[in-house]
C-alpha cells in the first residue's frame, strides 16, 4: 500500500470498500481481523488515504468475501447529505455482547472522527489481550465505572472521570463496579 495525496485518490475504492462492508455487516475490526491487516488499515483505505495494491485488496475483499471483479462492477449509493443532527434511535450500534458502542452517524466516510455512546454491561471487558490502531482517542465516563489500562498505566474512571491518548498504546476498557458503565467517546481518524 502507498499514501497518496487525498485528492488524487480514487475515492472509489474507499467508498465501494466502506458499502461492501457495512451491507456484509462487518465492522472495520471484524473485517482486519479477517484479511489479516491492522483496523487502521482498513479506516485508511475507506477514507481514501492509501491506495492498497491490487493484492491486498484482493486479501481484504477476501474477508468479505467478495470478488475483484464483483467488487468494481459495484456502484455504492450517493452518499446522502451530510446529518448535523442524529435522534437516539439513528444512533448506529457497532458493539456486540456485553459492549454495545452506538455510533454517531452511519458513514463516517470523509470523516475525521468516530463519536461513540459506549455502554459496557456487568463484566464486560474489550478482552485480556490489549489492542492498538493509529488513532488518538478520548472519551468520559457518564455512569459506572471502567478499568481502562494503557501500556503500563491503568486507572478506574467514575463518572466526570476522562482518558486520552494515543491509540497505538496497547489499551483495554473493563467495566468494574455493580452497574453498567455508559462513556461518551471520540477517536480520530475513525477505526471501526
Amino acid at each position: 500500500m502507498r499514501n497518496i495525496p487525498g485528492d488524487s485518490f480514487d475515492l472509489g475504492i474507499g467508498r465501494r470498500l466502506r458499502a461492501l462492508r457495512q451491507r456484509a455487516g462487518l465492522s472495520q475490526r471484524v473485517l482486519a481481523k479477517r484479511a489479516e491487516v491492522t483496523n487502521s488499515t482498513i479506516s485508511l483505505i475507506e477514507s481514501g488515504k492509501v491506495n492498497p495494491s491490487v493484492g491486498a485488496l484482493k486479501r481484504i475483499l477476501d474477508g468479505i468475501p467478495v470478488g475483484l471483479s464483483e467488487f468494481f462492477a459495484f456502484e455504492p449509493e450517493p452518499e446522502a447529505e451530510r446529518a448535523v443532527f442524529f435522534a437516539a434511535e439513528d444512533l448506529v450500534e457497532i458493539g456486540k455482547g456485553k459492549l454495545s458502542f452506538r455510533q454517531v452517524g452511519t458513514n463516517l466516510h470523509g470523516r475525521a472522527m468516530m463519536i461513540l455512546q459506549e455502554t459496557y454491561d456487568i463484566g464486560a471487558d474489550t478482552g485480556r489481550k490489549m489492542y492498538g490502531h493509529e488513532a488518538e482517542e478520548g472519551g468520559i465516563v457518564i455512569s459506572g465505572r471502567v478499568e481502562v489500562t494503557v501500556g503500563e498505566q491503568r486507572k478506574i474512571l467514575g463518572p466526570g472521570d476522562a482518558y486520552y491518548f494515543d491509540s497505538r498504546e496497547p489499551h483495554r476498557f473493563r467495566q468494574v463496579g455493580p452497574e453498567k458503565c455508559v462513556v461518551v467517546s471520540a477517536c480520530t481518524p475513525p477505526t471501526f
